[in-house]
């Protein structure tokens, strides 16, 4: 299954956009204000056909059109945005808003592209599903296997 869609305006870093805060004598990390307001506006564009709630593993692919080349290349909010929203904690915790994915945790391979759109910033997606990784496969990375083979088709120098 492969989803693609668009999030206009320009993503937020989720690293960079952190404050503290107080609560009483507790202090906490939470999202800054552009963090907060990208959130509001990314999610109020994914379309209803694109809120899958997709199980299992997925690669995603995106391409962040920044206004300038100011921003750090940051997907994490992005990867939040897409997943399904709760409300609550615990047994109390409800869904409030279906996701492309249920959870950011079933992102198992990212590509992430950092391009220039001075006028229409702006961050591209596809997500597709993969299949189940099965215990006991050999999941060699690509490069891995490709080193070996050259190493193998290689007679020594000396």
């Amino acid at each position: 299954m492969k989803i693609a869609l668009t999030i206009y305006g320009e993503a937020a870093s989720k690293a960079n956009s952190r404050k503290v805060v107080t609560f009483g004598e507790r202090k906490a990390i939470i999202k800054g204000k552009k963090a907060l307001s990208y959130e509001r506006d990314a999610l109020r564009q994914i379309p209803p056909a694109c809120r899958l709630q997709v199980e299992g593993p997925v690669s995603v692919t995106m391409r962040i059109y920044y206004a300038t080349e100011r921003p750090d290349l940051d997907e994490s909010l992005i990867l939040d945005v897409l997943q399904d929203r709760y409300k609550g904690k615990g047994d109390a915790r409800v869904l409030v808003q279906r996701g492309v994915y249920r959870n950011d945790r079933q992102v198992r391979e990212k590509h992430v592209y950092h391009a220039i759109d001075r006028k229409n910033p702006r961050t591209e997606i596809v997500v597709e599903t993969m299949q189940e990784q099965q215990p006991g496969l050999d999941l060699q990375p690509p490069i891995e296997r490709v080193v070996q083979k050259i190493l193998a088709n290689t007679e020594a120098p000396f």
